[in-house]
């Protein structure tokens, strides 16, 4: 790729950009001088994740300039998931759009017609192996020592997948949403998520304002061809168009800044108690076997004798107790905040109840005030007794 295509973009943003392409512009340019400082930009590459909506465009017209004005390595990916007639063609016309401004455009097609959660998660599974994939690749291909693949989330994504995730009745954990930089593969490969403080409306604005065609996906809207297992919309594609306009209305205000808030306030919240939960494991955790029982699974003991793990708030010692359930094999998607209760009470509550089932698992209260977590079920062959 010549000088001139790499420039493309730079042309088309100038050197100074008003506007929202100036908003989303400063948003991507201090992102990666966090993620990426300079000094260090041999050493990393970047990969744009671009669907050809107005958020992945708003950030790759914006990413490429500057990864060209600090030479860093910039490829992008297009994912056709060929859930629809024509994707194929569609995801063709996108590369050709990012080729224009000076990227390294690729296509991936991929099958998502995996079971397991719905269309939604198949589709967002096979777009992550492919990102995954090409990050690896452009690593080997740029001689990088790490890469960062940018998303195109917004504010207004942040809004949503809080709401969803109250909806289910999750904890600080959760709401907080989704995290500025992800590590996928450790040392390796992070996502970046720079528009998590600019609003769909920006992003929209910016392709106007620069000129740059978008594409409509039909799965978005509530009445798109994607439905939910009971034949509603997809709860995200309901929370867009119905909840957050009802919570304005009923509200009075725009909810999306106040919800994006309560992300980035959970976010430090659950860093705290993390940190906490950190520190009581390794006071109160004993791994007796790593290599019993099912897949990456074992005996653990929980000590209870200094009461360290019955006297710890109950948010640190819950968060200790599901790991310790998933180090000893529970199976991750099953776990939930009863089977947790059942292992706490055995620590904090204990009046000589027996042992609790969980998932994969069985907690039982051994002599000396100890917690066993091990595999299998009581009475099942191989299943450690105290």
């Amino acid at each position: 790729m010549s000088d001139s295509d790499r420039l493309a973009a730079c042309r088309l943003l100038g050197p100074h950009p008003g506007g929202a392409a100036g908003r989303v512009s400063t948003a991507v340019r201090r992102f990666l001088v966090h993620a990426i400082p300079p000094g260090q930009e041999e050493r990393a590459g970047v990969l744009l994740a671009v669907s050809g909506g107005r958020d992945s465009m708003a950030l790759a017209v914006c990413a490429v300039d500057i990864c060209a004005r600090r030479g860093l390595v910039v490829r992008a990916l297009t994912v056709d998931h060929g859930l629809r007639e024509g994707s194929a063609r569609e995801a063709d016309e996108v590369a050709h759009r990012l080729a224009g401004l000076g990227a390294d455009a690729r296509v991936a097609a991929v099958d998502a017609g995996a079971p397991g959660g719905g269309p939604e998660a198949a589709a967002r599974r096979a777009r992550r192996e492919a990102l995954e994939r090409e990050a690896l690749r452009l690593r080997r291909d740029a001689g990088a020592d790490r890469v960062l693949v940018l998303l195109g989330h917004t504010m207004d994504d942040q809004a949503e997948t809080v709401l969803l995730r109250l909806a289910r009745g999750s904890g600080v954990g959760s709401l907080r949403a989704m995290d500025p930089l992800t590590v996928w593969e450790p040392g390796r490969v992070e996502a970046g998520r720079p528009l998590l403080g600019i609003r769909r409306r920006d992003t929209g604005a910016c392709c106007e304002q620069l000129g740059l065609a978008w594409v409509e996906d039909p799965t978005n809207s509530p009445d798109g061809p994607w439905r939910a297992s009971d034949g509603s919309a997809l709860r995200r594609s309901a929370v867009r168009s119905r909840a957050l306009p009802a919570l304005a209305e009923a509200l009075g205000v725009d909810p999306v800044p106040a919800l994006a808030r309560t992300a980035r306030m959970a976010a430090l919240d659950d860093d705290a108690l993390e940190e906490q939960a950190g520190l009581l494991w390794e006071r109160a955790v004993k791994v007796v076997d790593a290599a019993g029982g099912t897949a990456g699974g074992g005996v653990l003991v929980l000590d209870c004798a200094a009461d360290a793990l019955a006297q710890a708030p109950a948010a640190v010692r819950d968060r200790v107790l599901h790991r310790a359930i998933l180090a000893a094999g529970g199976r991750s998607g099953d776990v939930t905040s009863e089977h947790v209760g059942r292992v706490s009470a055995l620590v904090a509550a204990w009046n000589g109840q027996g042992s609790a089932d969980l998932p994969g698992l069985t907690a039982r209260r051994l002599p000396g005030g100890a917690v066993r977590l091990a595999p299998g079920r009581p009475g099942e062959r191989g299943t450690p007794r105290g």
